[in-house]
């Protein structure tokens, strides 16, 4: 099987994300969806013929009900259906995650007339996605589409990766500064990190590219170990699913202290 974490600039409108959920189908495992972010996640996982379709559903239902003109969130985007990345959930199988994700941006750009991003490997070499976050349009034009994107829709940026976890911890009594500075302090080749406002608090939200090294616990004692001495950490939280092995790494005593549960995996929401 095959995972794609579909993130979608809207996270408010109950009616639009049931319209967004209803397209996606059977092939949709988890939305979590953030109204300060204003930002959904929509975790797919099915076969190929599939999850392609559920996809194109997800992302067609996306810009006949989004306006990228609307839309104010605190989480950086370029576009409608921003971010879709493909996960091959067996690493032998990497390469036909790469080519899912080809055939999606040559769609998108087609049909919907979206500059599109590649990420992963592209030709000789390897891109990210903060890469892109930084470059588009300014010293990089999209791989496939149109060079400038519609105000209305904007890009995307359609990628190939492994498997990774995204995950936040929210923090209270901590200004957004001291947040950034503990979000850089966490921040490493296993760990991507923003710190975000939300609300009366702030947040520190990490991608774990090497979750099974480098995962939550560590991340929380990290996070707590930079925190100046009025901060607290408020909670965490696991954005969409978890594999069964980083449930596995963790000790079982503080699973809730992670946000982490054994109904939160890719396995219990498959059946694999």
């Amino acid at each position: 099987m095959f995972e794609c974490v579909v993130n979608i600039a809207e996270g408010r409108d109950q009616d639009v994300l049931d319209h967004l959920s209803a397209a996606a189908g059977a092939s949709l495992r988890d939305r979590h969806a953030d109204p300060w972010h204003h930002r959904s996640v929509f975790t797919l996982i099915d076969e190929p013929p599939a999850l392609a379709t559920a996809v194109r559903e997800l992302a067609s239902a996306a810009y006949e009900r989004i306006d990228l003109r609307r839309h104010h969130g605190v989480h950086p985007r370029i576009g409608v259906v921003d971010v879709v990345p493909f996960v091959a959930l067996d690493p032998a199988r990497a390469s036909e995650a790469c080519a899912l994700r080809d055939e999606m941006a040559e769609w998108l750009a087609t049909r919907f007339d979206v500059p599109v991003f590649l990420y992963g490997p592209v030709g000789d070499g390897e891109r990210t996605l903060p890469d892109i976050r930084r470059d588009a349009f300014a010293r990089r034009g999209p791989d496939v589409g149109p060079p400038q994107p519609r105000p209305e829709r904007g890009a995307s940026a359609v990628g190939c990766r492994g498997l990774l976890v995204a995950w936040n911890v929210w923090l209270g009594e901590v200004t957004l500064a001291e947040a950034r500075a503990i979000a850089h302090a966490v921040r490493g080749p296993a760990v991507r990190s923003l710190a975000f406002p939300v609300g009366e608090s702030v947040q520190v939200s990490c991608n774990l590219i090497d979750p099974l090294r480098v995962g939550p616990s560590t991340v929380y004692d990290a996070v707590a170990a930079a925190l100046p001495r009025s901060g607290v950490i408020e909670r965490s939280e696991l954005v969409g699913l978890a594999p069964r092995a980083l449930l596995e790494r963790e000790p079982r005593e503080r699973w809730d202290e992670l946000d982490l549960s054994p109904e939160r995996t890719i396995e219990a929401r498959t059946g694999l």
